[in-house]
């Protein structure tokens, strides 16, 4: 099936952030803004075992168990398992993103991307979930970011293991939809290529915003469109930089990017527009692209995305993101 099928809309919420993602974040503030985005009319939601060994998908489970099952699609991921013994959040591996949840619960994450230990993860976040069945579930970071030189490796366990597992899910019934979530674009042109297992969509975090997209262009967003194979963008404010953050690619943003996010910023005040606008909307334009789910710790940062869908922006300012080299001529823009 398409994706957009299943999607209720073109913007969803990203829990990253709710797994303690850079900060302890209160668990009432966790509550208060997913409860928001739900009374703002948000009916898709991304989790993962990985977002703060579990926080993530227990705090959003914590909200969501009120509203109708029938009422909402949720997706999480395989390929992490997380167990009841303790580990120090500040000393694992995690690749390029170092301590990225180490303000998130203490659970030990094993990383497994076999069968059985995908259907064991997918049962473990239907209890932290509180809910009786997943709509899409992605297998996470089979990636060189996470894994380095031994990713290849890793992705042929998840190919002849989740990718497997996941299939039979869908064909059961159990699931509706299964895919890829990654911050690289190379596994999913990979994937594109295989003649079996199929998925039904990717989920790609980081690799088609404003300030990194050309890669994305040449190759992985034609041939999906080509095959029928819908992306969802995640991570479309770079980590938090084009949305007023400090970090780019999960870290503190280099001077390069800072000054690129100033450009875009002077643009944006130029042509009387949000720079939150620019960057969902971007995202958006492409063909590809079935939706985009930003991440949020405070309420009022879902109004402020849900705003910036709604406004116009003008031709110019994507002509003037050209002229400068920071927008690719070949990267479809919205019309007003």
């Amino acid at each position: 099936m398409s994706i957009r099928d299943l999607l209720p809309g073109r913007i969803g919420f990203g829990t990253a952030p709710l797994g303690n993602m850079f900060r302890a974040i209160p668990d009432e503030e966790a509550a208060a803004t997913v409860q928001a985005a739900w009374d703002q009319g948000i009916r898709y939601f991304d989790t993962a075992p990985l977002y703060g060994a579990g926080l993530a998908e227990i705090r959003l489970g914590d909200v969501l168990s009120e509203q109708p099952r029938d009422a909402y699609v949720l997706s999480t991921k395989v390929g992490r398992v997380i167990l009841d013994e303790i580990e120090d959040p500040a000393a694992r591996e995690l690749g390029e993103k170092g301590a990225l949840f180490e303000h998130g619960r203490p659970n030990k994450i094993v990383n497994d991307y076999g069968a059985d230990a995908t259907l064991r993860s997918v049962e473990d976040s239907l209890k932290r979930l509180r809910t009786d069945r997943l709509d899409i579930v992605w297998v996470h970071d089979v990636a060189q970011d996470f894994y380095g030189d031994e990713w290849v490796g890793v992705y042929e366990s998840a190919r002849t293991g989740a990718f497997r597992a996941l299939t039979r899910l869908r064909e059961e019934g159990v699931i509706k939809a299964w895919g890829l979530g990654v911050n690289k674009v190379e596994p999913l042109e990979m994937t594109l290529d295989l003649d079996e297992p199929r998925p039904d969509a990717f989920l790609l975090a980081g690799r088609y915003t404003l300030l990194d997209h050309a890669r994305a262009l040449q190759r992985l967003l034609p041939a999906a469109a080509a095959g029928g194979v819908d992306l969802v963008v995640g991570g479309p404010y770079s980590s938090g930089i084009l949305a007023g953050g400090n970090h780019f690619e999960y870290a503190e943003a280099p001077d390069d990017i800072v000054r690129t996010v100033g450009v875009i910023k002077d643009l944006a005040r130029e042509h009387g527009i949000g720079i939150k606008s620019a960057a969902l909307q971007f995202a958006l334009a492409h063909p590809a692209v079935a939706a985009v789910i930003p991440g949020a710790t405070r309420p009022s940062r879902i109004a402020e995305d849900l705003g910036a869908l709604d406004q116009d922006v003008p031709a110019a300012f994507w002509a003037a993101l050209r002229e400068r080299g920071i927008l690719s001529h070949d990267a479809p823009v919205p019309t007003v």
